[in-house]
């Protein structure tokens, strides 16, 4: 009760806070415990099958090539995205624990939004190596060499890191006076932006603008790569041939689905949604950060026959 006390008196009118309070679910906070259930075994599906995905990538020299050192970074960003996010939020299901420093919540919305971008950025990339892979098959170890993969990851990060890092100092300068208390269960940039008292237009706009820049300007270099793809499958003499090339693409065509669907899904309702429940909005933003995450390592392990036969392998060895 002490710290629902402390939630009440910090819906007064302090314009600096040294914390915010996270709510968890608005409206479902009576089923919390219940909740946790599914929550905490994605969260257990997403550590085990990222971290399976590193360690097969890593100790298997057959899946040291470009597309599997991008699923590498994949999987990488998935780990991170969910170690930032998740132990706070079955914290506040288990022991009600809802304080977030305001520091820590900038650190927390800067690492959800940053992992996004960069994993855009990934995704994109892969869709460069099926373009190469498959449209020039003969250039395709020249071109997508050590160096430039380490290139393209330094600079998706660089992307990543530069897009985001003006809202953590943009939120930093507003005043907070309506309240503490943000209605979510981590500190979205939506979320916070709502609490302060100031003009945000600045803020709602670079907001709208960034996400529409990675998204569109991502998705279009993606499908004009999957145009060019479908030209060469196409051109292809036989079936047989054509089967072959375009179901190399087939995971990482689930693996957009997986990313952006959900993510334009929860972004569209949260700015536009009004008449939306608020604990479909929470619920389809923690949706966006478990589900990619998760479903990634299992697509790519189900459709990539090196990965399947390493795990099995692997498992085969530990079961003696």
């Amino acid at each position: 009760m002490p710290q629902q006390d402390n939630v009440s008196s910090l819906n007064g009118t302090s314009t600096d806070p040294s914390v915010f309070f996270l709510t968890g679910i608005p409206g479902l906070e009576a089923l919390h415990l219940w909740i946790s259930i599914p929550f905490c075994s994605v969260f257990i599906v997403i550590l085990l099958g990222n971290s399976t995905l590193l360690y097969v990538i890593k100790t298997e020299p057959s899946l040291h090539k470009p597309m599997f050192y991008f699923l590498a970074m994949l999987a990488v960003i998935n780990l991170v995205l969910s170690a930032t996010t998740m132990p706070k939020v079955l914290s506040i299901f288990w022991f009600n624990s809802r304080e977030i420093s305001f520091n820590g919540c900038l650190v927390q919305m800067f690492f959800i939004h940053s992992m996004s971008i960069l994993e855009s950025a990934v995704l994109l990339a892969m869709a460069f190596d099926r373009y190469v892979a498959i449209c020039n098959p003969l250039r395709y170890a020249t071109i997508l060499t050590n160096s430039v993969i380490v290139k393209i990851g330094l600079a998706a990060l660089f992307r990543a890191v530069v897009l985001m890092l003006p809202l953590p100092f943009l939120l930093r300068r507003l005043p907070y006076c309506r309240s503490h208390v943000i209605s979510h269960s981590c500190c979205e940039h939506m979320a916070v932006l709502e609490l302060a008292c100031a003009n945000t237009r600045f803020n709602n706009i670079y907001g709208i603008v960034l996400a529409l820049f990675i998204v569109g300007l991502d998705l279009m270099f993606i499908s004009l790569s999957y145009v060019k793809i479908l030209r060469t499958v196409l051109s292809l003499a036989s079936k047989e041939e054509q089967l072959k090339a375009f179901g190399t693409c087939v995971a990482h065509l689930f693996a957009i689905l997986v990313v952006y669907t959900p993510g334009v899904l929860s972004s569209t309702i949260y700015r536009f949604g009004q008449q939306v429940a608020p604990h479909v909005h929470i619920l389809l933003a923690n949706f966006y950060i478990l589900f990619p995450p998760m479903m990634n390592p299992i697509v790519y392990g189900v459709k990539t026959k090196q990965i399947r036969d390493r795990v099995h392998l692997l498992f085969r060895r530990r079961s003696f």
